[in-house]
Protein backbone atom coordinates (compact mmCIF):
# COMPACT_ATOMS: atom_id res chain seq x y z
CA UNK A 1 0.00 0.00 0.00
CA UNK A 2 1.41 3.59 -0.80
CA UNK A 3 1.53 6.13 1.66
CA UNK A 4 -0.88 7.84 0.02
CA UNK A 5 -3.19 5.29 0.56
CA UNK A 6 -2.22 4.24 3.73
CA UNK A 7 -2.71 7.98 5.38
CA UNK A 8 -6.46 7.97 3.84
CA UNK A 9 -7.53 4.42 5.41
CA UNK A 10 -6.10 6.28 8.93
CA UNK A 11 -7.89 9.62 8.05
CA UNK A 12 -11.30 6.91 7.31
CA UNK A 13 -10.98 4.54 10.32
CA UNK A 14 -9.75 7.84 13.01
CA UNK A 15 -13.46 9.96 11.18
CA UNK A 16 -15.52 6.79 11.88
CA UNK A 17 -14.20 6.28 15.27
CA UNK A 18 -14.67 9.41 16.39
CA UNK A 19 -17.56 10.44 14.67
CA UNK A 20 -19.56 7.39 16.33
CA UNK A 21 -18.16 8.42 19.92
CA UNK A 22 -19.58 12.13 18.99
CA UNK A 23 -22.99 10.98 17.84
CA UNK A 24 -23.49 8.65 21.20
CA UNK A 25 -22.49 11.06 23.27
CA UNK A 26 -24.30 13.82 21.30
CA UNK A 27 -27.85 11.90 20.94
CA UNK A 28 -27.26 10.69 25.19
CA UNK A 29 -27.40 13.89 26.76
CA UNK A 30 -30.32 15.77 27.81
CA UNK A 31 -30.25 19.46 27.17
CA UNK A 32 -32.15 21.94 28.96
CA UNK A 33 -35.34 22.86 28.25
CA UNK A 34 -35.89 19.11 26.71
CA UNK A 35 -39.41 18.35 27.58
CA UNK A 36 -40.23 15.35 30.43
CA UNK A 37 -40.25 11.50 28.72
CA UNK A 38 -43.86 11.77 29.26
CA UNK A 39 -44.59 15.34 27.84
CA UNK A 40 -43.97 14.90 23.99
CA UNK A 41 -47.91 15.52 23.56
CA UNK A 42 -48.37 12.76 21.32
CA UNK A 43 -51.43 11.39 22.97
CA UNK A 44 -53.36 9.21 20.73
CA UNK A 45 -56.82 7.60 21.21
CA UNK A 46 -56.80 9.18 24.86
CA UNK A 47 -54.25 6.56 26.51
CA UNK A 48 -51.89 5.80 23.73
CA UNK A 49 -48.83 8.04 24.48
CA UNK A 50 -45.49 8.81 22.92
CA UNK A 51 -42.50 9.16 25.53
CA UNK A 52 -39.49 10.39 25.01
CA UNK A 53 -36.97 8.15 27.18
CA UNK A 54 -33.24 7.93 26.47
CA UNK A 55 -31.60 4.28 25.74
CA UNK A 56 -30.51 2.90 29.32
CA UNK A 57 -26.74 4.18 30.59
CA UNK A 58 -25.39 0.24 30.30
CA UNK A 59 -26.67 0.19 26.69
CA UNK A 60 -24.42 3.19 26.10
CA UNK A 61 -21.84 2.39 27.92
CA UNK A 62 -21.67 -1.01 25.78
CA UNK A 63 -21.71 1.34 22.61
CA UNK A 64 -18.69 3.15 24.26
CA UNK A 65 -16.67 -0.85 24.87
CA UNK A 66 -17.47 -1.89 21.03
CA UNK A 67 -15.85 1.05 20.25
CA UNK A 68 -12.86 0.63 22.75
CA UNK A 69 -12.49 -3.02 21.18
CA UNK A 70 -12.27 -1.76 17.74
CA UNK A 71 -9.11 0.23 19.03
CA UNK A 72 -7.75 -2.64 20.82
CA UNK A 73 -8.62 -4.68 17.48
CA UNK A 74 -6.57 -1.43 15.52
CA UNK A 75 -3.80 -2.19 17.82
CA UNK A 76 -3.38 -5.61 17.99
CA UNK A 77 -4.00 -6.60 14.36
CA UNK A 78 -2.98 -4.25 10.88
CA UNK A 79 -5.93 -2.59 9.82
CA UNK A 80 -4.63 1.69 10.50
CA UNK A 81 -3.02 1.87 7.15
CA UNK A 82 0.41 0.66 7.24
CA UNK A 83 0.69 -0.21 10.99
CA UNK A 84 1.63 -3.71 10.86
CA UNK A 85 -0.13 -3.98 14.04
CA UNK A 86 1.50 -5.16 17.73
CA UNK A 87 0.70 -8.59 16.95
CA UNK A 88 2.57 -8.37 13.57
CA UNK A 89 -0.34 -11.37 12.27
CA UNK A 90 -0.73 -11.64 8.35
CA UNK A 91 -2.85 -13.56 6.13
CA UNK A 92 0.00 -15.03 4.48
CA UNK A 93 1.16 -16.18 8.07
CA UNK A 94 -1.84 -17.80 8.63
CA UNK A 95 -2.40 -19.24 5.19
CA UNK A 96 0.99 -21.28 5.58
CA UNK A 97 -0.11 -22.25 9.03
CA UNK A 98 -3.15 -23.96 7.97
CA UNK A 99 -1.27 -25.25 4.65
CA UNK A 100 1.04 -26.86 7.04
CA UNK A 101 -1.52 -28.25 9.35
CA UNK A 102 -3.77 -30.14 5.67
CA UNK A 103 -0.04 -30.84 4.12
CA UNK A 104 0.78 -32.99 7.47
CA UNK A 105 -2.41 -34.63 7.47
CA UNK A 106 -2.68 -35.21 4.15
CA UNK A 107 0.98 -36.77 4.44
CA UNK A 108 -0.31 -39.65 6.49
CA UNK A 109 -2.96 -39.82 4.18
CA UNK A 110 -0.95 -40.87 1.17
CA UNK A 111 1.94 -42.45 2.59
CA UNK A 112 0.99 -46.24 2.46
CA UNK A 113 0.98 -45.28 -1.48
CA UNK A 114 4.54 -43.55 -1.79
CA UNK A 115 6.53 -44.65 -4.40
CA UNK A 116 4.61 -47.87 -5.80
CA UNK A 117 4.25 -48.15 -9.54
CA UNK A 118 0.57 -46.17 -11.08
CA UNK A 119 0.07 -50.10 -12.78
CA UNK A 120 -0.08 -51.46 -9.13
CA UNK A 121 -1.95 -48.53 -7.23
CA UNK A 122 -4.90 -48.54 -10.45
CA UNK A 123 -5.79 -51.85 -8.86
CA UNK A 124 -6.23 -50.72 -5.30
CA UNK A 125 -9.61 -49.34 -5.53
CA UNK A 126 -8.67 -46.87 -2.24
CA UNK A 127 -5.59 -45.73 -3.95
CA UNK A 128 -8.04 -44.99 -6.98
CA UNK A 129 -10.52 -43.56 -4.87
CA UNK A 130 -8.18 -40.91 -3.33
CA UNK A 131 -6.60 -40.41 -7.18
CA UNK A 132 -10.40 -39.44 -8.15
CA UNK A 133 -10.71 -37.00 -5.95
CA UNK A 134 -7.39 -35.55 -7.12
CA UNK A 135 -8.28 -35.25 -10.54
CA UNK A 136 -11.69 -33.79 -9.98
CA UNK A 137 -9.89 -30.98 -7.84
CA UNK A 138 -6.74 -30.73 -10.40
CA UNK A 139 -7.47 -32.20 -13.70
CA UNK A 140 -11.13 -31.90 -14.34
CA UNK A 141 -11.19 -28.22 -15.67
CA UNK A 142 -9.56 -29.25 -18.42
CA UNK A 143 -10.34 -33.17 -19.04
CA UNK A 144 -13.76 -32.92 -17.26
CA UNK A 145 -15.11 -34.87 -14.40
CA UNK A 146 -15.11 -38.21 -16.49
CA UNK A 147 -11.88 -37.77 -18.07
CA UNK A 148 -13.63 -37.35 -21.68
CA UNK A 149 -11.65 -34.47 -22.77
CA UNK A 150 -12.97 -31.69 -24.69
CA UNK A 151 -11.77 -29.73 -28.02
CA UNK A 152 -7.77 -29.26 -27.81
CA UNK A 153 -7.91 -31.56 -24.51
CA UNK A 154 -6.93 -35.27 -24.80
CA UNK A 155 -9.32 -38.23 -23.50
CA UNK A 156 -8.00 -40.15 -20.98
CA UNK A 157 -10.58 -42.96 -21.03
CA UNK A 158 -9.35 -44.70 -24.41
CA UNK A 159 -6.06 -45.92 -25.72
CA UNK A 160 -4.86 -43.32 -27.51
CA UNK A 161 -1.82 -41.36 -25.75
CA UNK A 162 0.31 -38.97 -27.53
CA UNK A 163 2.84 -39.14 -25.35
CA UNK A 164 2.79 -42.71 -24.79
CA UNK A 165 0.58 -44.56 -22.56
CA UNK A 166 3.22 -46.41 -20.05
CA UNK A 167 2.71 -46.37 -16.88
CA UNK A 168 6.27 -44.28 -16.73
CA UNK A 169 5.55 -41.86 -19.71
CA UNK A 170 1.63 -41.18 -17.63
CA UNK A 171 3.19 -40.24 -14.63
CA UNK A 172 5.81 -38.35 -16.46
CA UNK A 173 3.16 -36.28 -18.23
CA UNK A 174 1.47 -35.71 -14.73
CA UNK A 175 4.76 -34.65 -12.95
CA UNK A 176 6.61 -32.75 -15.49
CA UNK A 177 3.36 -31.80 -18.10
CA UNK A 178 3.95 -32.10 -21.54
CA UNK A 179 3.83 -29.06 -24.70
CA UNK A 180 3.02 -29.81 -28.16
CA UNK A 181 3.55 -27.43 -30.88
CA UNK A 182 2.17 -27.73 -34.29
CA UNK A 183 3.91 -25.18 -36.48
CA UNK A 184 1.50 -23.50 -39.03
CA UNK A 185 2.21 -24.24 -42.57
CA UNK A 186 -0.48 -22.45 -44.73
CA UNK A 187 2.00 -19.83 -45.94
CA UNK A 188 4.77 -22.49 -46.62
CA UNK A 189 2.50 -25.06 -48.26
CA UNK A 190 0.76 -22.19 -50.07
CA UNK A 191 4.50 -21.28 -51.28
CA UNK A 192 4.65 -24.80 -52.76
CA UNK A 193 1.30 -25.40 -54.08
CA UNK A 194 -0.77 -22.09 -53.97
CA UNK A 195 -3.53 -21.98 -52.58
CA UNK A 196 -4.96 -25.58 -52.99
CA UNK A 197 -2.12 -27.11 -50.47
CA UNK A 198 -3.76 -27.17 -47.31
CA UNK A 199 -6.72 -29.26 -49.19
CA UNK A 200 -4.15 -31.51 -50.93
CA UNK A 201 -2.65 -32.17 -47.59
CA UNK A 202 -6.13 -33.26 -45.82
CA UNK A 203 -7.07 -35.60 -48.74
CA UNK A 204 -3.44 -37.24 -48.21
CA UNK A 205 -4.26 -37.36 -44.42
CA UNK A 206 -7.66 -38.64 -45.00
CA UNK A 207 -6.03 -41.16 -47.51
CA UNK A 208 -3.65 -42.19 -44.35
CA UNK A 209 -6.58 -43.13 -42.58
CA UNK A 210 -8.11 -45.19 -45.05
CA UNK A 211 -7.55 -48.51 -44.23
CA UNK A 212 -9.08 -49.84 -48.22
CA UNK A 213 -6.63 -47.60 -49.80
CA UNK A 214 -9.19 -46.57 -52.26
CA UNK A 215 -8.37 -42.83 -51.64
CA UNK A 216 -4.81 -42.74 -51.80
CA UNK A 217 -4.88 -42.91 -56.02
CA UNK A 218 -6.87 -39.95 -55.86
CA UNK A 219 -5.08 -36.64 -57.38
CA UNK A 220 -5.43 -34.25 -54.54
CA UNK A 221 -4.13 -37.05 -52.19
CA UNK A 222 -1.14 -37.79 -54.66
CA UNK A 223 -0.40 -33.65 -54.56
CA UNK A 224 -0.67 -34.05 -50.84
CA UNK A 225 1.89 -36.31 -50.45
CA UNK A 226 4.51 -34.45 -52.13
CA UNK A 227 3.66 -31.54 -49.93
CA UNK A 228 3.30 -34.04 -46.80
CA UNK A 229 6.97 -35.37 -47.05
CA UNK A 230 8.26 -32.19 -47.48
CA UNK A 231 7.14 -30.51 -44.48
CA UNK A 232 4.65 -33.35 -42.17
CA UNK A 233 6.77 -36.07 -42.24
CA UNK A 234 9.53 -35.34 -40.02
CA UNK A 235 7.45 -35.55 -36.60
CA UNK A 236 4.33 -37.58 -38.45
CA UNK A 237 6.45 -40.17 -40.14
CA UNK A 238 6.11 -41.87 -43.50
CA UNK A 239 2.97 -43.60 -42.64
CA UNK A 240 1.47 -40.91 -40.75
CA UNK A 241 2.02 -43.17 -37.33
CA UNK A 242 3.15 -40.12 -35.56
CA UNK A 243 6.15 -40.13 -32.85
CA UNK A 244 5.21 -40.16 -29.44
CA UNK A 245 8.63 -38.48 -28.23
CA UNK A 246 7.58 -35.34 -29.54
CA UNK A 247 4.03 -35.87 -28.62
CA UNK A 248 2.87 -35.89 -32.65
CA UNK A 249 -0.37 -37.89 -33.51
CA UNK A 250 -0.81 -40.98 -35.14
CA UNK A 251 -2.91 -39.80 -38.32
CA UNK A 252 -4.19 -43.17 -39.41
CA UNK A 253 -6.39 -43.54 -36.71
CA UNK A 254 -9.97 -42.11 -35.80
CA UNK A 255 -9.07 -39.53 -33.14
CA UNK A 256 -8.36 -36.39 -33.53
CA UNK A 257 -8.21 -34.13 -30.41
CA UNK A 258 -9.13 -30.57 -32.24
CA UNK A 259 -11.62 -32.09 -34.56
CA UNK A 260 -11.92 -34.08 -38.06
CA UNK A 261 -14.16 -31.98 -40.11
CA UNK A 262 -12.48 -30.45 -42.98
CA UNK A 263 -12.50 -26.82 -41.40
CA UNK A 264 -10.40 -27.79 -38.48
CA UNK A 265 -7.87 -29.37 -40.27
CA UNK A 266 -7.69 -26.49 -42.36
CA UNK A 267 -6.61 -24.34 -39.70
CA UNK A 268 -4.65 -26.90 -36.95
CA UNK A 269 -1.76 -27.21 -40.58
CA UNK A 270 -2.53 -23.43 -41.72
CA UNK A 271 -2.20 -21.81 -37.97
CA UNK A 272 -0.96 -24.58 -36.09
CA UNK A 273 -1.33 -25.37 -32.09
CA UNK A 274 0.27 -25.15 -28.93
CA UNK A 275 -1.31 -27.33 -26.52
CA UNK A 276 0.02 -27.75 -22.40
CA UNK A 277 -0.10 -29.64 -20.23
CA UNK A 278 0.88 -28.27 -16.73
CA UNK A 279 3.41 -29.79 -14.35
CA UNK A 280 1.57 -30.62 -11.13
CA UNK A 281 5.15 -31.70 -9.60
CA UNK A 282 5.25 -28.71 -7.37
CA UNK A 283 1.72 -28.80 -6.99
CA UNK A 284 0.34 -32.28 -5.92
CA UNK A 285 4.17 -33.67 -5.08
CA UNK A 286 5.12 -36.74 -6.10
CA UNK A 287 2.64 -39.83 -4.34
CA UNK A 288 -0.46 -37.42 -5.13
CA UNK A 289 0.05 -37.41 -8.76
CA UNK A 290 0.94 -40.98 -8.34
CA UNK A 291 -2.49 -41.17 -7.15
CA UNK A 292 -3.88 -38.94 -9.68
CA UNK A 293 -1.94 -40.94 -12.96
CA UNK A 294 -3.12 -44.26 -11.54
CA UNK A 295 -6.96 -42.86 -11.57
CA UNK A 296 -6.02 -41.64 -14.82
CA UNK A 297 -4.41 -45.50 -16.02
CA UNK A 298 -7.50 -47.00 -14.50
CA UNK A 299 -9.73 -45.51 -16.65
CA UNK A 300 -8.83 -47.24 -19.63
CA UNK A 301 -7.37 -50.46 -18.34
CA UNK A 302 -9.28 -53.06 -15.90
CA UNK A 303 -8.63 -54.06 -12.64
CA UNK A 304 -6.93 -57.27 -14.11
CA UNK A 305 -4.31 -54.82 -15.71
CA UNK A 306 -5.91 -55.09 -19.25
CA UNK A 307 -7.60 -52.79 -21.09
CA UNK A 308 -11.18 -51.56 -19.96
CA UNK A 309 -13.93 -52.43 -22.02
Amino acid sequence: MTAGWSWYVIALVTLNIVGCVWLLWWTARRRPGDPKPEDTSHVWDGDLTEYNKPLPRWWINMFYLTIVFAIGYLVWYPGFGNFAGVGKWTSQVEHDRDAARATATLEKTFAPYQGQPIDVLARNPQAVKLGSSIFGNTCATCHGSSGKGAIGYPDLTDDVWHWGGSPEQVLQSVLDGREGVMPPWGKILGGMAGADATDYVIAHVRALGDASGNARGDFAAARGKTLYEGVCVACHGVDGKGNQALGAPDLTDDYWMYGDSREALREGIANGHHGIMPAHRALLGETRARLAAAYVWSLSHSASGGKAE
